[in-house]
């Protein structure tokens, strides 16, 4: 079998794989990498990633560490060879687990946590007010407390989410679907 179409496949994957993560706001030579990893057979040191992406050594060292960070990349040491060798989670569905633990962690909880010291000054607000402002307290609190609710269905369908398995996660996709038409 030629090894052409897999080349294309790999090719336009990484491509693609890299302007999907620079619209998440991950770096595109990152989301590369990850894709890169993703797809290959064996462990890749980093002169291999260096090579197969055109990219500097310093920044395949800074994204795989930063991919590991995220808990998508693992390093792999191969005895008698001193290059440390990345491979990233093959299992999909793990892989997006630990992608929305992540997002989840580093953007939602801290804006959970912002809104919930704007309602506390809101409320500090309501407490001191001679009230002329309180029509405004009052809207602007709905306002928090709409993006909180909102942010609670979307931390408990992530749970949900990661404690499914492949299996059960089709029908209840296939249930959802069903119910909002």
């Amino acid at each position: 079998m030629s090894q052409e179409p897999v080349l294309a496949a790999t090719t336009l994957f990484i491509r693609r794989w890299g302007e999907m993560g620079a619209t998440w706001g991950i770096s595109r030579t990152m989301a590369e990498i990850h894709a890169l990893l993703y797809l290959a057979s064996d462990p890749l040191c980093t002169d291999d990633v260096m090579e197969q992406l055109s990219i500097s050594r310093g920044s395949a060292s800074m994204n795989l560490r930063a991919l590991g960070n995220w808990g998508l990349v693992q390093r792999v040491h191969r005895r008698g060879d001193r290059k440390e060798y990345f491979e990233a989670e093959k299992d999909v569905w793990q892989m997006f687990e630990t992608i929305l633990r992540e997002r989840r962690r580093r953007e939602v909880l801290p804006i959970v946590e912002t809104i919930e010291r704007c309602l506390a000054l809101l409320s500090d607000g309501k407490r001191n007010n001679d009230g002329t402002k309180v029509k405004d307290l009052n809207e602007q609190e709905k306002r928090f407390r709409d993006i909180l609710e909102f942010c609670d269905i979307l931390n408990t369908f992530t749970e949900l989410m990661s404690k499914v398995s492949r299996d059960e996660a089709k029908p209840l996709a296939a249930a959802l679907q069903e119910l909002v038409g």
